[in-house]
């Protein structure tokens, strides 16, 4: 079963990029998450509009 839900440092790698600018991108709303118990968890689709809104943003420049 594929995966819904990433953790922080799952985002990170996904993204190429490192935890704590995950945690940096979280704390700035820029990609939802969500919090389960005491986890911070982020929908898979959330990462990929992330990267499609990075996408766009260099398109148009």
């Amino acid at each position: 079963m594929e995966k819904l839900m990433l953790t922080p440092e799952e985002v990170a790698d996904a993204l190429g990029i490192g935890r704590s600018t995950v945690y940096d991108l979280l704390r700035l709303n820029a990609i939802v998450s969500v919090k389960i118990g005491r986890s911070r968890r982020v929908p898979v689709t959330a990462v990929r509009e992330y990267a499609e809104r990075l996408t766009q943003a260099s398109l148009t420049r």
